[in-house]
């Protein structure tokens, strides 16, 4: 079973509009919590069609795969913010500011996280261009958290959710060393209270059957922009990785033998259902 056969099992459970930022959905809410999955998209801007050099495997691999499957638990939680579009193409998790060419890892990116070409020119010298990505993607994503925030007090936590590669890939902060199978980031405590991320960490632990030293806390993701820009903004907000390692087998992307266990997927679904259950118990 390939990528794309993988998420037709999945249907139903976040909405997959193309090119559309995802709706938030207000619920009867078991849980008083806004997601944002900023990372799980895996459709190309058209404006970017003719610029675009990168393969759709390298595109994947640079994806926070099945995101929006894992943690779309639209039905329980007050709030679900995310994107189809790719963040090779539009990184959400970045500030507003964070542009080419001073950043090639930005909002617009010359390179993925592998080092592989993604675009045929220098795309950063069309600045109609990527006027046209920031209003089209980037600005609404944002205006929609800052809306939800703004307009629903009775909300406790956000929680920017992600996926992680097993092992520190060329860009990142920890280059060739093992990851753990969490990672929560609170920005050393300032997105919010070291005692309600550590009882995320409990509630988590618990959850997916981890030892004490399976999930760590800021190492090695302390949490990008989205999390130190609405961190205590006016609610605590924790960045959550999964280890893919989790859920994808290696040379889950090669084409001749691709193989993605759904079943695993919908597992961890279940096991982040239950961590928020404790957490908010």
């Amino acid at each position: 079973m390939n990528y794309f056969t993988a998420l037709l099992k999945f249907e139903g459970m976040v909405s997959r509009q193309d090119y559309n930022i995802g709706l938030g959905y207000q619920l009867m809410a078991l849980f008083p919590v806004l997601l944002s999955i900023p990372h799980g998209g895996d459709q190309i801007p058209p404006e970017l069609v003719a610029h675009a050099v990168i393969s759709k495997q390298d595109m994947l691999a640079d994806s926070d795969a099945f995101t929006r499957e894992i943690y779309g638990i639209k039905k329980d939680v007050a709030f679900i913010v995310d994107t189809s579009i790719a963040r090779i193409y539009v990184d959400l998790n970045r500030a507003s500011s964070d542009l080419p060419p001073v950043n090639p890892d930005g909002i617009i990116k010359s390179q993925s996280c592998h080092g592989v070409r993604i675009y045929r020119h220098d795309l950063w010298q069309n600045q109609s261009l990527i006027n046209i990505l920031l209003e089209k993607y980037y600005h609404p994503y944002h205006q929609k958290i800052q809306t939800i925030l703004g307009q629903h007090n009775n909300l406790e936590l956000m929680l920017d959710c992600h996926s992680m590669e097993a092992v520190g890939p060329v860009i990142g902060p920890d280059q060739g060393i093992e990851r753990p199978a969490i990672c929560l980031g609170s920005r050393y405590g300032q997105s919010c209270d070291p005692s309600i991320v550590k009882q995320m960490a409990h509630a988590m632990r618990r959850a997916f059957e981890l030892k004490a030293d399976q999930l760590t806390i800021d190492q090695p993701f302390a949490g990008g922009y989205i999390t130190k820009h609405y961190g205590n903004n006016p609610v605590p907000c924790i960045q959550i990785e999964l280890n893919r390692r989790l859920y994808l087998e290696q040379g889950w992307l090669d084409e001749q033998t691709e193989q993605i266990n759904t079943q695993k997927i919908t597992e961890l679904q279940q096991k982040f259902r239950y961590a928020l259950e404790l957490f908010f118990a």
